[in-house]
């Protein structure tokens, strides 16, 4: 058993090892602050020979991965400072941080903040939630989050919600511990700034018409920067309310979304590989036909277009399951 322990911080002895782990994989570049494109394996002695004799410099799979002499003896740098660390006196700095943020921000009449703490072994850090009515303040939290993401300083947050029109609850998320000295100070003045003076944001045009039908089974084209991938899409349309089955080249997933006249909105996602692909599908239906953008998320954006299908199964593609 390997485990991924990622964002966690290393434990001496070591936690999962003790508990009867093979290995434990750790990042280099979030909890221990150490290089980005390094990281750390413990365990059993005749794996990890292994996986070195299969990895960089050895003309195997893995050394198109290899990790530079650099990034190793900074590794080494990092796990030795964090044996040396104070790390509850790191934890009382990103509290005093975070309690300076709270004060600023809710100068600014109807905001309100609580401090989250951590849970598990995974990111041991406080987090800050920024609360507010955008239907007060005229800005939600995707908002706040877009204008200090595009703006100079760059910051960005550790999340944000409030979505109009009809989700005006908002919030951002700030989590201190990759901050530098001095950074929450200008964290707090750009909250602040962005609730109290910001452009003026309106709701999105509604559109108007009859409701669109879209129950059925869709052929879908995926088409990306480079390349595209025909998936298959099975609606239950109940009035404006849309679930189904996404069919991807590699897995399906649920989806949810909504009709709004001739506008469409859904989700999906799938697991491939221990990993979870999320898509976002908006867009406009013109009878047989549907077309409009894909977010992808990390993986970024594309253009779909889909052709409803009266019979059969489109050749090559993952039949649905059948209803009871």
């Amino acid at each position: 058993m390997i485990v991924d322990a990622a964002a966690e911080g290393l434990t001496f002895p070591n936690l999962h090892l003790q508990r009867g782990a093979t290995a434990v994989a750790y990042s280099g570049g979030k909890c221990i602050r150490g290089p980005q494109a390094a990281g750390l394996l413990l365990g059993d002695r005749n794996l990890l020979e292994a996986a070195w004799a299969n990895s960089a410099p050895h003309h195997a799979f893995g050394r198109s991965l290899k990790v530079g002499k650099e990034e190793i003896m900074g590794m080494l740098a990092a796990v030795e400072a964090w044996k040396t660390r104070d790390h509850d006196a790191e934890y009382r700095d990103w509290q005093a941080q975070l309690d300076y943020i709270s004060k600023e921000v809710t100068k600014v009449h109807g905001v309100t903040t609580r401090v989250e703490e951590p849970e598990g072994l995974s990111n041991r850090t406080p987090s800050l939630r920024i609360e507010w009515d955008a239907t007060q303040l005229g800005i939600t939290g995707q908002e706040v989050s877009k204008l200090l993401m595009d703006a100079e300083p760059r910051i960005a947050l550790g999340g944000a919600s409030g979505v109009r029109p009809d989700r005006m609850k908002s919030s951002v998320t700030v989590t201190p511990w990759m901050l530098m000295p001095g950074d929450h100070k200008i964290v707090a003045s750009r909250i602040s700034g962005v609730l109290t003076e910001h452009p003026p944001f309106t709701n999105p045009p509604v559109p108007s018409g009859e409701l669109a039908s879209i129950a059925g089974q869709w052929r879908v084209t995926l088409t990306f920067a480079r390349g595209s991938a025909d998936h298959t899409i099975v609606f239950e349309q109940r009035e404006a309310s849309l679930l189904g089955t996404h069919y991807g080249e590699f897995g399906s997933g649920d989806l949810t979304g909504s009709v709004t006249a001739n506008q469409v909105h859904f989700r999906s996602a799938q697991k491939i590989e221990g990993q979870r692909l999320s898509y976002e599908f908006a867009g406009a239906v013109n009878g047989d036909t549907m077309s409009g953008l894909l977010n992808m998320g990390e993986y970024g954006l594309a253009e779909w277009s889909a052709q409803r299908h009266h019979y059969g199964m489109p050749d090559g593609q993952a039949k649905p399951v059948k209803k009871a």
